[in-house]
């Protein structure tokens, strides 16, 4: 098969201008390299074959070597270098993330989502797209029917089914998060390219180090993908052999593998520079991919002088582009506190929280009912994870006959992967999609913390708003009914320590439905911790959780704590607050009541642990003089002990006494037998005695 003339001039323009930079950033090696950096240099043959055949409504996550790529795509070397030297216009971060790690939402480009550093983990959001690819096409929801879609109908070409391609480096291959993409995509037959750069490397460790097999033989063992292995060092054979794999995954809507075998032919990046331990130099540098093209421009009928002008304008571009990088602003110290979440519509409470005649449901109703009104008005919302489908509606049937009512498109079943639960949301986002995704115990929840802290809570704030994450994240949590080690666990301190999501635990149902609703027209990723033992409220001491259900059109805010208890200021009279959540806020409720001294203590219900109502904490603590946080989980260097401090910080000169915290006991995990599990955790009588300690100081 003949190349058009046009095709093998473009892709060699572009290589050339890939290899220009990378020489000229060895050329001024001590002035780009303030911040890591790494080059394409033996790669660009095929990352230059894919970028030219991608389309605006194709989504790509490059790797962090694919500067090529995106000189293929369309960007300029001048692009490229704003974030090479982090600058405040790097169009990409505002100069946040590292050279060649891009997020472009332009509408004559392939989109790209936010991705971290591209070691593998950006398989996962990269299979997600794919899957809400596919997804929008079962629904009937094209490319422009959702508000929040990035395409653009005027840009692009309707004929042409849109692809996800997710580039690797080989050494990636073997995390274990790859293998949950591919077996998802294999799974659900998503329209997703894996192109695999094998060089042989990863850093200083050689694939017969590190790898069993290269990525063609692994991929074998997954049935439903399908892969081929080119020369990635040859663009005509690249070009033609992605030209066929691309109509494919248009077409017929299958996953592909693309083993490309490649020279590295630069240093790893210019922290690990190549001559400290390679040892196959003079091998790689005979697949230079640059002589090959070179001579197929000649075989092809170009003039030497023709070839040659086109490498000398692609230097004079990319001299050019980098003396007028240098000369633009470094991002100011004001830059650092933006976009790290989008603006909510949800600020104030709204809609009926208790209308009249309507029944009391127990917690967990509150949340399926929630998720049904808006699966029933939205159909962009799916929700997904293990066991929620149809056989059983979650293994505590909070979506119980919701695939039922929206079919298995839309309620399904996953794998036990709580990485690709997590991560996928990541994708789904950003084909305009809103996943309601759930880890069934918070005790699962630690495959997903990757994910949840590379991928989805980083996206805003290192795209630079362009790519916010919209998820939900459900999460059971607590102990319950000696469930043991292995069910009953609390994360929430781990959970608060990731900046970029926001957080809920809820102590009642119609909190529970009022933050459902807010978090779903929440622009960004929020966490909902949901205690088991408040599902039903068969917990002694829990009625409270049971609730009348709010109207359909109830909202509550997040970051709008609750003053459940509110007393006044009383001279002589020995008053304090109670800071808790969740279960804790029963425990304060019955403990206060026990006592008789409802009089005195004031209840805080936080609602929602990020972000948190510092000024309702705070005002309280100041009337009250003295202060108790309850939690649930140990209480050493927990987020309740945290908040003492904060506390304690905030209201030092209004205070009567330490601000005190109790949670369960200091051990490594919730014991199976129930008096053990009994005595780690607190209750309402070791709040009461807590509170008589405080009150009496």
């Amino acid at each position: 098969m003949n190349m058009k003339k046009e095709t093998l001039k473009k892709g060699f323009s572009k290589l050339c201008t890939a290899k220009a930079m990378a020489e000229l950033y060895e050329a001024n090696f001590k002035q780009v390299s303030k911040y890591v950096h790494a080059t394409s240099r033996g790669h660009e043959a095929i990352q230059i074959a894919l970028g030219m055949q991608l389309l605006p409504q194709d989504y790509a996550f490059p790797y962090y070597r694919d500067d090529a790529m995106l000189l293929s795509f369309g960007l300029e070397p001048y692009d490229l270098m704003l974030q090479l030297l982090a600058k405040k216009d790097d169009p990409f971060s505002g100069g946040r993330t590292y050279y060649s790690h891009p997020s472009l939402k332009d509408d004559d480009k392939p989109k790209i989502p936010h991705q971290s550093s591209a070691t593998g983990m950006q398989t996962i959001p990269a299979t997600g797209v794919a899957m809400g690819m596919k997804y929008k096409e079962l629904q009937g929801l094209d490319d422009y029917s959702l508000e929040s879609d990035p395409v653009s109908s005027s840009t692009v070409e309707n004929a042409l089914n849109p692809i996800t391609v997710c580039s690797l480096g080989d050494a990636s291959v073997t995390e274990g998060e790859i293998a949950e993409a591919f077996q998802m995509a294999a799974l659900k037959q998503m329209p997703i390219l894996y192109l695999v750069q094998d060089n042989g490397w990863d850093i200083s460790a050689n694939a017969a180090e590190t790898r069993a097999q290269n990525a063609f033989e692994y991929a074998q063992g997954f049935k439903g993908l399908e892969a081929i292995s080119i020369d990635g060092a040859n663009f005509t054979e690249s070009y033609q052999a992605l030209e066929k794999v691309i109509e494919t995954i248009r077409t017929e809507r299958r996953p592909f593998l693309v083993h490309a075998k490649v020279p590295l032919l630069n240093h790893h990046t210019s922290g690990v520079r190549m001559e400290w331990y390679r040892d196959d130099l003079d091998e790689a540098r005979s697949r230079d991919p640059y002589p090959v093209i070179k001579q197929q421009l000649l075989d092809a009928g170009f003039s030497e002088q023709e070839v040659e002008e086109v490498e000398n304008s692609a230097k004079a571009k990319v001299q050019s582009d980098f003396e007028k990088a240098l000369k633009t602003e470094d991002p100011k110290p004001e830059d650092l506190f933006t976009n790290d979440f989008v603006p909510t519509p949800i600020t104030e409470e709204q809609g009926t929280r208790s209308p009249e005649g309507a029944d009391k449901v127990v917690m967990v109703d509150c949340a399926l009912f929630a998720v049904e009104e808006l699966m029933k008005k939205h159909k962009e919302c799916l929700l997904y994870g293990q066991d929620v489908g149809g056989r059983l509606g979650g293994v505590f049937r909070e979506a119980a006959t919701l695939a039922q009512k929206f079919g298995d498109d839309r309620v399904f079943n996953t794998p036990i992967q709580e990485a690709f639960i997590v991560g996928s949301t990541v994708g789904m986002s950003a084909v305009g999609l809103k996943p309601i995704v759930e880890v069934q115990f918070a005790d699962y929840i630690w495959p997903g913390l990757n994910q949840l802290f590379t991928e989805v809570s980083r996206s805003c704030y290192l795209s630079n708003g362009k790519w916010p994450v919209s998820m939900i994240l459900r999460v059971p949590i607590g102990a319950y009914g000696s469930g043991g080690p292995y069910h009953s666990s609390s994360v929430e301190s781990v959970i608060t320590n990731i900046r970029g999501i926001k957080i809920a635990y809820p102590s009642n149902g119609a909190d529970l439905k009022g933050l459902m609703k807010a978090a779903y027209y929440d622009p960004n990723p929020v966490v909902i911790l949901e205690h088991k033992g408040l599902y039903w409220s068969k917990v002694p001491g829990t009625q409270g959780a049971t609730s009348v259900e709010p109207s359909e059109d109830y909202v509550l805010p997040f970051g709008k704590a609750w003053v459940l208890q509110e007393i006044w200021k009383q001279e002589n009279v020995e008053t304090l607050t109670i800071v808790t959540y969740g279960m804790g806020v029963h425990w304060a409720m019955n403990a206060s009541e026990e006592l008789g001294m409802q009089d005195q203590i004031e209840v805080i219900d936080l609602r929602t642990l990020f972000p948190l109502d510092e000024d309702t904490i705070m005002k309280s603590v100041k009337k009250t003089g003295k202060c108790l946080v309850v939690t649930e989980e140990p209480s050493n260097n927990s987020f309740a002990r945290a908040l003492s401090g904060k506390i304690q910080e905030e209201c030092f000169k209004y205070l009567d006494a330490p601000v005190m915290t109790i949670g369960s006991e200091n051990m490594p995990a919730i014991p199976l037998n129930s008096t053990l599990e009994q005595t780690m955790i607190p209750s309402t009588d070791k709040v009461k005695a807590k509170i008589e300690q405080l009150i009496n100081y």
